[in-house]
């Protein structure tokens, strides 16, 4: 660790302490050119897959756009926020832990839709038919038994 009053790479950790929360280490430092003392932080650095569209173009990854897809096909429904949080950290969790550097927009649209059949019926079929662009009844109504678990003759 180089240290910031002289710019020495000789320094030495003194105490260290991890947060209450658990997700970053304190540490104080000291360096043996200048005596000086300093404190680091260290956490753990967590980089989201890029998101690839139907169209071949590649993007960040976008909580918020994530949060307010989940939103619109919950609208007016009975569904908690903190459902809805922990839905988002769900998806969050499953595209970190993939390790894939990218992923495609379907591949997410899925993970919702997988959420959302969890959370509220309705709401899945919503984005069903916006996600999956169901042109007539039928459709919906194979969507509709999809979630029942009992598919018609």
């Amino acid at each position: 660790m180089k240290c910031p009053f002289c710019s020495s790479f000789d320094t030495q950790v003194i105490d260290s302490r991890v947060s209450e929360e658990g997700d970053t280490i304190r540490r104080r430092r000291r360096c043996t050119a200048c005596e000086r003392r300093f404190t680091t932080y260290e956490r753990a650095e967590l980089v989201m897959p890029a998101v690839v569209k139907r169209n071949g173009t590649r993007t960040e990854f976008n909580i918020d756009k994530l949060r307010g897809s989940l939103s619109l096909a919950l609208r007016k429904r009975p569904v908690s926020t903190e459902d809805v949080d922990a839905a988002v950290a769900r998806i969050e969790e499953n595209l970190l832990v993939s390790g894939r550097r990218e992923v495609e927009s379907g591949y997410i649209g899925e993970l919702v839709m997988a959420e959302l059949k969890k959370l509220d019926q309705v709401a899945y079929v919503r984005f069903a038919s916006v996600y999956k662009s169901f042109e007539d009844i039928g459709e919906f109504v194979k969507a509709i038994d999809e979630m029942q678990d009992k598919p018609r003759p």
